[in-house]
């Protein structure tokens, strides 16, 4: 499934890359055509400087390279985003975590972290639901550095469904939270945009992943 995805940025690419140089070259053909027109009807008593055609022809040739550049670049763009995606796509079946300030709860605990940048003597998650009822982790005090917790809903009393999340420490200024789950497909949406699939969290953009774990080992079924 990877390699179609590269085959169809890289082909996406091509096609692109063939439209701007057809453009590239009308404009020139254009160009080229209102330099001669402007030389078959110039003043034979009053002949336009020489030098004027040379430099407007200095600047015919600028546009072009700085037109191939651009293709390039846009050629380029494309190809990283397509190993991203088959780099990505070998990672599915990982253990990953990603920042996030929600979480899809179902009847597992789920774990996550968070790093304090100064000692904290009243540390506590807060697990909002969609009916707006907040329910808390306390944690207790916490020094500097990360601070793993657990969401565990039965214990909490959770019913399955989405909850918003937030860090209460003494020092006002809440950290971020990563959260623990497993990267379960990578999409990449007809924009070129790259989405990855994470249990208990749903859609992540590449960006909020801070760490991929490998694939967690299976546990021998005894018989």
């Amino acid at each position: 499934m990877e390699t179609t995805l590269l085959s169809s940025s890289s082909t996406g690419a091509t096609a692109s890359n063939v439209a701007a140089n057809g453009s590239a070259s009308a404009t020139s053909n254009m160009f080229t055509k209102l330099l001669v027109a402007q030389i078959q009807n110039q003043d034979p008593t009053s002949p336009t400087d020489p030098s004027t055609f040379v430099n407007q022809l200095a600047q015919l040739s600028q546009t072009e390279a700085l037109q191939k550049v651009s293709d390039l670049t846009s050629a380029n763009a494309s190809i990283l985003q397509s190993l991203q995606v088959l780099a990505m796509g070998a990672q599915v079946g990982s253990s990953v975590m990603a920042t996030s300030d929600s979480v899809q709860l179902g009847s597992d605990p789920v774990a996550g972290s968070f790093t304090l940048a100064s000692a904290s003597a009243k540390t506590n998650v807060v697990l909002t639901g969609s009916d707006g009822v907040k329910h808390t982790i306390t944690l207790g005090a916490k020094g500097a550095g990360e601070v793993p917790f657990s969401i565990d809903p039965t214990a909490l009393g959770l019913t399955a469904g989405r909850y918003s999340m937030a860090v209460e420490t003494d020092s006002g200024t809440p950290p971020s939270i990563q959260i623990a789950g497993t990267l379960s497909s990578v999409k990449l949406s007809s924009a070129g945009a790259v989405t990855l699939i994470m249990s208990n969290l749903g859609e992540v953009a590449p960006s909020a992943v801070t760490s991929f774990n490998g694939v967690t080992p299976a546990t021998a079924t005894p018989n």
